[in-house]
């Protein structure tokens, strides 16, 4: 797809606040760093569409991003991060759920780091996700920080921690390098008027 526009519309906490627009919806989800934000501009070709951080835990409200008047990015606040309290996990998980449960959602990008073995909270995700009957797709990140052999036994690693089936997907991707960018962009569009 050629990029034309990718804007950011507005940041919620609540359904009411979601942008008015009935475009198809593709959602970004992860532990907290896993690099959700640099992934999101990597796709669209931009330095500074989503705010990156080192911090983990930067992002605090579902973030909706106009891409070509044709599709809706959504930047969801990142998982499993220690320090926030109970209190803020709670809110953000309620926060999350009423997104889930409430839009024109066509996939759930599941981006896990490909350096690692996924998380207990990657799995409850990955669980919680497949409980809504959505569409789920895995995204290894940070691809180039692994040796070109080592991509395969990261990513069978991932799939039989996270028990994926047979019909989901899991791609090695890079926001350094946009590899498995092209990938990404296609399970896009191929989603985009179903």
């Amino acid at each position: 797809m050629i990029i034309k526009k990718a804007e950011y519309i507005t940041g919620a906490v609540k359904k009411s606040q979601y942008p008015d627009l009935n475009y198809p919806e593709f959602v970004f989800m992860g532990r907290s760093n896993v690099g959700k934000s640099s992934f999101i501009n990597a796709l669209v070709g931009r330095k500074k569409l989503a705010y990156t951080s080192s911090q983990p835990g930067k992002t605090q409200v579902i973030n909706f991003f106009n891409i070509n008047d044709q599709l809706l990015f959504v930047d969801v606040p990142g998982y499993g991060y220690a320090k926030k309290v109970v209190e803020d996990r709670l809110k953000f998980g309620k926060m999350i759920e009423e997104y889930l449960t409430s839009t024109n959602l066509k996939i759930c990008f599941l981006l896990v780091d490909i350096r690692n073995k996924p998380t207990n909270d990657d799995v409850l995700m990955y669980e919680y996700l497949k409980h809504f009957n959505l569409k789920v797709v895995v995204i290894a990140t940070k691809s180039d920080k692994v040796g070109t052999t080592l991509v395969l036994r990261h990513l069978k690693e991932i799939k039989n921690t996270l028990k994926l089936s047979k019909d989901d997907t899991c791609l090695a991707v890079s926001s350094e390098t946009k590899k498995g960018l092209d990938e990404v962009w296609k399970i896009i569009e191929d989603n985009l008027n179903l």
